[in-house]
């Protein structure tokens, strides 16, 4: 009965992390999106916190504290930082109109519960029903990294997909092993901060965070 208890609120927090995923895909702010992103990390934590309880699988505490760290309090912090710094806070309109994006994630979901259903009937975990979730909420990152022009929120989006998966690892199989979790989140730390440098060098050369001009200036 506990068991049963701990895995509704599991379920609970994977239809957070698909709501915030959805939000993601309207939000035309960049504080916002980068605030949905903190908020989705708190979500993926809190998940994690309460399977590795329920399972005794220890290894999962140090995946919870390690996405505080770096997705709730670490990367937001320096996404805000370089919003200040660049001045880029301002609405943004995604490639596609909102309506059409969000019928677009709709039929990504319900393809995502179709690819899942047979995979999380092999699965051997308690949590193997969220694996529907997951897969949707990586192809819904994956879709609003696809759909936005701007730098930052491409990299929010490649983020939020990173979350996705690691939601479906632990949905699958209880996470990955902590030195390859480890690895992974050095990895895309170093990345974020690569990609800070790379985000002053394109507005210093063309004085807006548009991708769009990089792809002219490729044409020429």
């Amino acid at each position: 009965m506990s068991l049963t208890y701990h895995l509704q609120v599991v379920n609970l927090l994977a239809a957070v992390l698909l709501l915030i995923a959805f939000a993601m895909l309207s939000q035309r702010r960049i504080v916002g999106l980068i605030t949905l992103f903190a908020w989705q990390g708190t979500a993926l934590a809190a998940s994690t916190i309460i399977v590795a309880w329920s399972t005794a699988q220890h290894h999962l505490y140090y995946s919870a504290a390690l996405t505080l760290a770096l997705k709730v309090v670490v990367m937001p912090w320096y996404f805000f930082r370089l919003v200040r710094k660049l001045d880029v806070d301002r609405d943004v309109e995604p490639m596609i109109n909102i309506p059409t994006t969000m019928l677009i994630g709709i039929a990504l979901v319900i393809f995502a519960f179709n690819l899942a259903l047979p995979i999380a009937q092999m699965a051997g975990t308690v949590t193997r029903s969220t694996l529907g979730i997951a897969l949707a909420s990586v192809l819904l990152a994956f879709l609003m990294m696809i759909t936005r022009s701007k730098a930052i929120p491409q990299v929010i989006g490649f983020l939020a997909m990173e979350n996705g998966l690691f939601f479906a690892a632990t949905s699958a199989t209880y996470g990955m092993p902590l030195v390859v979790e480890l690895g992974v989140a050095l990895d895309v730390l170093v990345a974020v901060f690569v990609l800070g440098i790379f985000f002053f060098h394109i507005r210093e050369t063309f004085d807006s965070m548009d991708l769009k001009h990089m792809e002219r200036l490729r044409e020429k």
